[in-house]
């Protein structure tokens, strides 16, 4: 069994200079694929559950997928819920048997998002599980505009949580479409001359590769989450099988050959973060 908690995975990336891949899950043909992937690129994975896959499955299915998975992977998997909302929901996920929770309140006062996330940590590491946090609202492409962290904001937020590790907005957008952005490397600096906690980029597919690249190798940016190049990868996939023969009828036998597509794409993505 190789099921792993964020911390066990993003502890040796910062010390040895390398990032994880946190990949959004939506349906056992994705998350099977990308524990095809890490196993094929040797290297750990983070199965994500975000709100969109937790509205179209229960938390308790998806963590009973999630470990089954890793009960037969070769390779470290983390079992993490993405963006929750209320302690409740990380409760609940706890109580599902995922290994990690990110609590989001970044659209909440600092004070706030502080004492609520510091009380979903110490709950979390009671129960032998990791805790993400965010410090700075990471906006939405097409949606709502981003607040970047404020370095110093950042610092009080990792010194009064004891988060594993600390998503910040940089410049990084969600669902994005395209890799025509960038981060904010000063921004990025700054944070890091005054935390040592291990950082994370929310909305990664929108991220040049080059940058993924050199950031997971030269800063404490231990995990980009993906997502949505590897749902367009999956929906293209999904719509060639379709299209291949209209008389198709049987799901199963069109979404097998979603399989190999999806694997090649996260294969590609782990490749710009894993150690060298």
């Amino acid at each position: 069994m190789t099921l792993a908690t964020l911390e066990e995975v993003l502890r040796p990336a910062l010390s040895d200079g390398y990032a994880v891949a946190g990949l959004v899950t939506l349906g056992w043909e994705d998350m099977r694929a990308y524990v095809a992937a890490a196993e094929a690129e040797n290297c750990p994975v983070i199965l994500q559950a975000g709100p969109s896959c937790r509205a179209h499955t229960p938390l308790p299915i998806l963590g009973k997928m999630y470990r089954h998975l890793a009960e037969g992977a070769s390779v470290p998997v983390v079992a993490h819920l993405d963006h929750g909302y209320t302690a409740e929901e990380c409760r609940e996920a706890i109580d599902s048997g995922f290994t990690s929770v990110m609590y989001d309140g970044s659209r909440k006062p600092l004070p706030q998002n502080i004492d609520e996330t510091a009380a979903i940590a110490e709950m979390a590491h009671s129960a032998g599980v990791s805790c993400e946090g965010e410090i700075g609202f990471v906006g939405y492409s097409g949606g709502e505009g981003s607040d970047g962290t404020d370095p110093d904001e950042a610092s009080r937020f990792a010194r009064e949580t004891g988060v594993d590790a600390m998503a910040i907005s940089v410049g990084n957008v969600h669902l994005q479409q395209d890799q025509e952005g960038g981060l904010d490397e000063e921004r990025i600096r700054a944070i890091e001359a005054v935390t040592d906690v291990p950082l994370v980029i929310h909305g990664g597919s929108g991220v040049p590769v080059a940058q993924r690249r050199t950031l997971a190798h030269g800063s404490r940016i231990c995990k980009f989450n993906i997502g949505t190049e590897l749902r367009m990868a999956f929906g293209n996939a999904l719509r060639e099988a379709v299209e291949r023969d209209a008389s198709r009828f049987d799901r199963v036998a069109i979404l097998k050959e979603t399989h190999d597509p999806v694997v090649a794409a996260a294969r590609i993505v782990l490749q710009a973060f894993k150690k060298d």
